[in-house]
């Protein structure tokens, strides 16, 4: 039996990794600067190549760029393959194939056509939150369908983003399929074989400012929230806090439609400091929505009820108008009712939505967490406060913040407490709207 010795010997950190990889089909590894992290998965792709046994085996490297992932990796893959005998290398379309056939290819995420199409049998993306997070959803995670493929992402925290998200899904996942695994530098400093030295890493913490080092080395995904509309302690200390098991305050309905796309329509009703109930949907027609709206209006009977009026949004709110249903449309890029702070109504409704977080409490959901902290503060000439806006957010790679504007509608107006003598009993209301 003839031995191939491949010259990669991993570190302790760097095994976790491999064993995280084998022991679960989706990994969300989030490690720090110059870890290894890129080597040890491109030897987890070699390895996989061989022992996954699959006939005519595909597998990829993708990161966010091309140019990146020829930089960053084919280089790798050369030279960790090039003691297998009778493995081909094709520079022109950076493959590299083995004798069962096995090829492992590089990407580009900007370039997402010369992905479809094709199967998968595992991937690793590196920097996913660099990537427009449809890369992931429409052309990658379609790709490993069909052949049960796997799947690693990798990287360093900048933000609340796809990234941030997939590690969450990854922490609380009870099926068996994800695993999350944090590497920050406070961690394999106590290694016996750590891939920094502790005179190395104190002296990056002083060149780089606390900042930068809690982003890039400790992996600290709330580091760079320091110019985010919302606080991330605001909406972590939230998601903390129990509902109150009773309150008076009147139940708000917010409505946010949908605009092209890859957005999402919401609604979500708050009672006071309390919000209950948050549905998503995506690319229906008018009606579909008119009927979704009228069900929690007839079921619910808010006493506000917000909807989007901008764009798609004039439609379902004069519709269900037309039927009876009392809703109040909102322009949120309407004046707003301090124009001296504010650019617009939407920065006046997000503040209020800010201020308001800082004794609520909301539910534990990956959608409105990553809304909520998306956007980030700015200002227009005249220094008024604004909202950060949807295409600045997709040039950065994050999806419109459907869920967190909608609840920022049930802050559009003040809604008047329902009188006292004409409250409903407590427990006459469903569990649904009763919060």
């Amino acid at each position: 039996m003839t031995v191939i010795t491949i010259p990669y010997k991993p570190r302790s950190c760097q095994k976790r990794i491999h064993q995280l990889s084998d022991d679960r089909r989706f990994a969300v590894v989030v490690a720090h600067r110059r870890l290894g992290k890129t080597v040890a998965c491109v030897n987890q792709l070699i390895k996989r190549s061989i022992v996954d046994g699959k006939i005519r085996g595909v597998y990829g490297y993708v990161a966010p760029f091309y140019k990146q992932a020829k930089s960053v990796a084919w280089d790798y893959i050369k030279f960790y393959t090039a003691p297998i005998p009778g493995r081909k290398v094709n520079e022109a379309e950076l493959w590299v194939e083995l004798p069962n056939q096995a090829r492992i290819r590089v990407f580009g995420a900007d370039n997402p056509d010369a992905l479809r199409g094709l199967y998968l049998d595992g991937v690793v993306m590196d920097e996913v939150a660099q990537m427009r997070p449809e890369v992931w959803g429409e052309i990658i995670r379609p790709a490993l369908s069909d052949r049960l493929g796997w799947a690693i992402f990798i990287g360093t925290p900048k933000g609340i983003n796809t990234f941030s998200e997939l590690y969450q899904r990854a922490e609380r996942d009870d099926t068996g399929q994800w695993g999350a695994l944090m590497l920050p530098v406070s961690e394999t400093l106590g290694d016996a074989d750590p891939p920094l030295s502790p005179g190395e890493v104190e002296q990056a913490r002083a060149d780089m400012g606390e900042q930068a080092f809690r982003q890039e080395y400790l992996c600290d995904f709330a580091a760079d929230n320091s110019d985010s509309f919302i606080s991330y302690q605001d909406v972590v200390d939230a998601e903390r806090r129990e509902p109150p098991d009773y309150n008076e305050a009147p139940l708000i309905m917010g409505v946010d439609i949908a605009a092209q796309g890859h957005d999402r329509s919401c609604l979500v009703l708050r009672r006071g400091p309390a919000l209950g109930h948050i549905d998503i949907w995506r690319e229906a027609d008018t009606m579909t929505t008119v009927g979704r709206v009228a069900e929690m209006l007839n079921k619910c009977k808010p006493r506000a009820a917000f909807m989007d009026a901008c764009g798609l949004g004039i439609g379902p709110v004069d519709r269900l108008k037309q039927l009876g249903h009392r809703v109040i449309g909102v322009n949120s890029g309407a004046k707003a009712g301090r124009s001296d702070l504010y650019a617009n109504l939407k920065a006046e409704m997000w503040s209020r939505l800010a201020e308001w977080l800082e004794t609520a409490s909301i539910p534990d959901n990956i959608d409105l967490r990553k809304d909520l902290l998306a956007p980030r503060r700015e200002y227009d000439p005249q220094n008024r406060l604004k909202v950060e806006s949807k295409d600045a957010l997709r040039r950065r790679g994050l999806a419109s913040t459907d869920v967190a504007d909608a609840l920022a509608l049930t802050f559009a107006q003040p809604v008047a407490a329902v009188d006292r003598a004409a409250r409903r009993p407590r427990y006459a209301e469903s569990d649904l709207c009763r919060y």
